[in-house]
């Protein structure tokens, strides 16, 4: 069965990260922790198997929420419980079990009161369905977490796996990427512009169909990707499918080399793909003196591997830095990398909400590249990812090329355990860029503006990479 939406894969991936950096039991409902000011604390050591979500794990989350998120003590909690009690309504018409109860309560603005009144309601709403009181505390919680409009607000409560290293190398889905990434479809896709086409074939059922890179998708289950130049988020979704058993999906290609049109129905399923797609670093020798850098995320010594694999090309005229899809993950891999091009630099700020900020700077540690860089992005390049980005650009290291990034850099995660068991994550500090400006919902913008195209990826070329050589010394 195929989810109703798809959750910020960004956001997943930065919380399991950061779960097993930190420590501190639950307290019991209810129970203030000195740490965290609120009824909730950081995850210590392995977590134990999830239980039922309940409206008690709800209260817990709700709480938690308005006692860490970055903007939680200026909240208005009524937008929580609002989106929450919208989502528990609608989950009860699409089961045609709605019951007059049904009714959102009067709310005033007073946390608890409010909550109070929020809880009697779902209490006597659950009573009439009670077969259906797990998946309404579920969707009620999904929807206040979603309320946040933050790209790095999650819930962990599903068991499923959800990323591709739980399988060991394997990887789950279509075998393809394509234009529009899974972090456009949670960000911006009003900014997503047409048309839809394969970026790249991994492997599994794309690879098994004779899908090419370059195929312009036309539809999807029947649907268009885009309507009057706008994404159908809904459509293009199926096509990064993360749960085991969905469903098949139907794809409508063109071929535009050859004019040919046709329809393949690719299966989910885990798939082995190109060694070299799994690797978090790649590098090689262009025009004899320029090293070509991909690094697909910022993951444990990411940095230390790719100045070793830079030294190891021998003497080099300057650099050229992919981050395209680049996902994001450490800061401090960031910080380290950019010391490689700058030291004593202010690299972003981490700020509260009464705006008192916490500079973050360039590892001084590490050893001088003194090479000209370019740097490749586009609106896969994230987080961790927007962090290195922006500081490139602020502290004028170098140029970037390609397109503007994803703008999701809301803050960096924490996470926190509910006492299901279950996972909440989200910021409670809000990044700037080193010039203190916002690069959420907004993005870090190229000095040179090379969008891939269609033609492109079918015909091998690389525009924007072209571009980043011409930049650089012969």
């Amino acid at each position: 069965m195929r989810p109703k939406t798809v959750t910020a894969a960004l956001a997943a991936l930065a919380l399991g990260l950061a779960v097993a950096a930190c420590s501190a039991p639950v307290p019991p409902r209810g129970e203030a922790t000195a740490q965290t000011g609120s009824v909730c604390a950081r995850p210590q050591g392995r977590t134990p198997k999830q239980t039922p979500t309940t409206i008690d794990v709800v209260e817990q989350a709700y709480f938690c929420i308005l006692g860490n998120y970055y903007s939680g003590s200026k909240l208005d909690a009524r937008v929580l419980l609002t989106a929450g009690f919208a989502a528990l309504t609608r989950e009860l018409d699409r089961g045609g079990r709605d019951v007059a109860e049904s009714t959102m309560p009067a709310l005033t603005g007073d946390r608890k009161a409010d909550w109070n009144a929020f809880e009697a309601a779902f209490r006597k709403i659950a009573g009439k369905v009670p077969d259906l009181d797990e998946k309404l505390a579920v969707v009620t919680l999904e929807a206040m977490v979603a309320g946040l409009g933050d790209d790095h607000a999650a819930w962990q409560h599903d068991p499923s796996p959800t990323h591709p290293d739980l399988y060991d190398g394997d990887r789950y889905g279509l075998g393809l990427s394509a234009s529009v990434s899974p972090l456009q479809l949670n960000g911006d896709p009003e900014n997503t512009l047409p048309p839809l086409f394969v970026t790249a074939v991994l492997g599994g059922a794309a690879q098994k169909a004779g899908v090419r890179p370059g195929d312009l998708i036309e539809s999807i289950d029947g649907s268009a990707p885009f309507i009057d130049g706008k994404l159908t988020s809904a459509a293009v979704a199926a096509l990064y499918p993360r749960y085991p058993d969905e469903d098949p999906v139907r794809l409508r290609l063109l071929r535009e080399s050859t004019g040919r049109r046709w329809s393949v129905t690719l299966k989910p399923d885990l798939f082995q793909p190109d060694l070299a797609a799994l690797q978090l670093v790649r590098t090689k020798l262009l025009r004899d003196s320029v090293a070509y850098v991909q690094i697909a995320a910022f993951g444990p010594q990411v940095a230390d591997r790719a100045l070793k694999a830079v030294a190891r090309l021998g003497t080099l005229t300057g650099i050229v830095l992919d981050l395209r899809g680049n996902t994001g993950g450490s800061p401090d891999e960031v910080n380290r990398l950019l010391g490689a091009f700058a030291h004593n630099k202010i690299t972003a700020y981490q700020c509260s909400v009464d705006g008192k900020c916490t500079a973050m700077r360039t590892d001084n540690g590490v050893t001088l590249l003194n090479l000209p860089l370019a740097v490749l992005t586009d609106r896969g390049c994230a987080s961790a990812c927007e962090h290195f980005s922006a500081a490139v650009k602020d502290l004028r290291l170098g140029q970037l090329v390609g397109t503007r990034t994803a703008g999701a850099v809301s803050g960096l995660q924490q996470p926190y355990l509910l006492m299901n068991n279950s996972i909440l994550g989200f910021p409670s500090k809000h990044h700037l860029g080193p010039n203190r400006e916002q690069i959420d919902k907004v993005g870090v913008s190229p000095d040179h503006y090379l969008p891939l195209t269609a033609g492109d990826v079918a015909a091998g070329r690389d525009p924007a990479l072209s571009k980043a050589l011409s930049l650089l010394p012969t």
